[in-house]
């Protein structure tokens, strides 16, 4: 700005100059490389998992977990089309005038300074041969007009003006797709927002209770935001995400879900779903029915309703349960249903089950390595994608408030050809669910597994277990003597050390009592007297439930290995119960996002400009010629603001066309 420019001239030179809106647009650029990157309006608390809190207030203070709802980028839209309108208001005139003109008026002197011309003599009458010079060009796509001057004619021609419009195409087309921005932008809200008049709840509370504040009534400019109904539900209202909270959206009409229906590849994953919908007002009188699936929305009154996901609506679950601590063998009965809480005694604690989803297929990939001891997995060697069964989830919240998830199979799967019922646990939403193993009989039960259990967690059943088995690694002749008690004192210690705390209490003991030479020797003698021990109490365990013994076979062998692996990793199970589902009813239900978007028209008339005005400059080539035609000679100028190869032979034929005709 120089020192005598008014400061009000130089900034308006400023907003209307192409350099200031290149800037802002960079500016959008960057920020929304950021907002397609960065997933947009989660959860803090997803946030803060995946950056850590220090860089997450960073980015929150930067606006980045919602940017195109940020105010710097709001403000960016609104500056943005003030500079590009003004550019347009200030150099519009300017191209449309200069597409109406023809230069008619532009000197000999100027048209010799040409780099491309070309000059021929003849010896016609200088109207007739402007006149055919002049048809020439229009039949070439020319528009043109005849100026008489004292030495001769000069015919100024023009093609391809729209190539100027297609700037003024482009420049409106900005403006249009930012004011469709700042119309979505939420700016009702925000103001709102800063004047107090809105407030984002951050309460986990129903939300008929949710208070007038933290509410949107239906005339809102814009929104979008989802909802889960039911089967048989119905929904006046969505929830919009916004930064820690949320705010609930009145709808102008209530949503109700008739039917849900999913249709399966033979493998179980999902191919497609759909939802009948009624809309009724809120009176309760029918609006109209329709159905809807993924990208075939239903729009009323400016709301589309789009099929976004799938869920679980309350389905009812019928489970079995066994106190894995405890020397009884005998389940209990839980009913539950999804998204439902049921409280739970186990010895003096008292727990909360909360129910948090029902899946009926379930697509797993059993593929990697063999798991690791006191590892919970479900690899196998066996690469295969297939669907193992339905399942549910459920946190166990203990009398701390603390709680952990699982994901308990209904259904046994085989791994490695042994079948197991598989319970997943997790610490965080965002960990991998690590995988206990419990082994099926080969009545594809648990039972067989509980019993055992229950006897190695009963000091009686493991002093006689510990007694037969002294019994059967004996000759008769030496029951009763000094190694036979020996031998029945270190089964017994080994069965106490390891109902005391698995595999983990053992490897602590033979770390502390035993010098390492020979600590590999004593770890392979306390595992088989172990896996010996372990079958005699299942023998008395199956002896006490009236089934059958076990046969003294290879499939009991494995049988009895992943039995004792898997009590060893019920002590980092975190559960003092394993809840295995027994029967369901499903109750789908339907994920819909709904969405008023007035600047969505705006965008794409936009949009479509945009497209106009770029190929009007890329494809629309502006050409301009002359002809000035003197007695005894005829000067031709061509003239483009973008040289090609296409120019230069479009020069020469030009050209060539002229000196014929001025021969003819």
């Amino acid at each position: 700005m120089r020192a005598d420019e008014p400061f009000g001239k130089a900034l308006y030179e400023l907003f209307s100059s192409m350099r200031f809106a290149i800037t802002l647009l960079t500016l959008l650029a960057i920020a929304s490389i950021i907002g397609t990157v960065l997933k947009q309006a989660e959860p803090y608390n997803n946030y803060i998992i995946q950056f850590g809190p220090y860089w997450f207030e960073v980015f929150k203070l930067l606006g980045l977990y919602d940017v195109y709802h940020a105010g710097w980028f709001l403000v960016i839209l609104t500056f943005l089309v003030a500079s590009t309108s003004l550019c347009i208001y200030r150099n519009a005139p300017g191209m449309v005038k200069e597409m109406k003109n023809f230069r008619e008026h532009v000197t000999e002197q100027s048209l010799a300074a040409f780099s491309h011309k070309h000059e021929v003599a003849h010896d016609r009458d200088e109207q007739t041969l402007g006149n055919r010079m002049a048809a020439y060009m229009q039949h070439q796509g020319f528009r043109t007009r005849t100026h008489l001057r004292e030495n001769g004619v000069l015919i100024a021609a023009k093609r391809g003006a729209a190539s100027r419009l297609g700037y003024l195409l482009a420049h409106s087309a900005i403006v249009l797709i930012c004011i469709g921005g700042l119309m979505d932008g939420n700016l009702v809200f925000k103001a709102q927002q800063l004047l107090g008049m809105k407030k984002i709840e951050t309460r986990d509370i129903p939300q008929s209770q949710v208070p007038a504040i933290s509410r949107l009534t239906p005339d809102n400019l814009s929104f979008r935001g989802s909802v889960q109904i039911p089967e048989g539900g119905s929904a006046d209202v969505v929830f919009l995400n916004v930064a820690d909270g949320y705010l609930v959206q009145d709808l102008p009409f209530v949503v109700q879900l008739k039917k849900f229906r999913i249709d399966h590849y033979s493998t179980g994953q999902p191919k497609l779903f759909e939802s009948d919908l009624v809309l009724l007002d809120r009176q309760g009188n029918k609006i109209r029915e329709a159905t809807i699936a993924v990208n075939k929305p239903l729009v009323h009154g400016g709301v589309a309703i789009y099929q976004a996901s799938f869920g679980d609506g309350g389905s009812k679950l019928d489970i079995r349960g066994w106190n894995l601590f405890s020397p009884a063998s005998e389940n209990f009965k839980v009913e539950g249903a999804v998204h439902e809480t049921v409280g739970l005694s186990s010895g003096a604690d008292e727990y909360q089950l909360e129910f948090t989803d029902f899946r009926l297929f379930n697509i797993e990939n059993l593929g990697g390595e063999a798991p690791k001891q006191n590892a919970m997995s479900v690899k196998s060697d066996t690469k295969a994608l297939r669907n193992i069964g339905p399942s549910f989830q459920v946190k166990v919240r203990n009398p701390r408030g603390e709680a952990k998830e699982y994901h308990n199979y209904m259904l046994p799967v085989t791994l490695d050809g042994r079948m197991y019922l598989l319970s997943g646990v997790r610490e965080t939403p965002n960990d991998p669910f690590r995988y206990l193993r419990l082994p099926a009989d080969a009545k594809g039960s648990v039972d067989t597994f509980m019993r055992l259990r229950a006897a190695l967690m009963d000091p009686q059943r493991r002093g006689e277990a510990a007694a037969r088995f002294a019994a059967t690694a004996l000759p008769p002749a030496e029951h009763g003597g000094e190694m036979a008690v020996r031998l029945q004192a270190s089964a017994a210690n080994i069965l106490n050390l390891f109902a005391q705390g698995g595999y983990s209490a053992l490897g602590q003991f033979i770390e502390t009592n035993i010098p390492e030479s020979e600590r590999q020797n004593a770890t392979e003698t306390f595992l088989r007297i172990l896996e010996l021990s372990a079958f005699e109490a299942l023998k008395l365990a199956n002896a006490q439930a009236g089934e059958p013994a076990p046969a003294a076979d290879e499939p009991t062998g494995f049988f009895i290995r992943d039995s004792l692996n898997a009590f060893s990793d019920l002590f980092f199970y975190g559960a003092p119960v394993y809840l295995q589902l027994q029967s369901f009813e499903q109750i789908q239900a339907s994920g819909l996002q709904m969405t008023r978007s007035p600047g969505q028209n705006v965008v794409y008339l936009g949009s479509l400009l945009l497209v106009l005005g770029i190929f009007a400059m890329l494809y629309v080539r502006e050409r301009r010629a002359w002809i000035l035609v003197k007695p005894g000679s005829a000067l031709f100028a061509y003239a483009t603001p973008r040289k090609t190869v296409d120019f230069e032979q479009e020069f020469a034929k030009h050209s060539q066309a002229i000196e014929q005709l001025a021969k003819e």
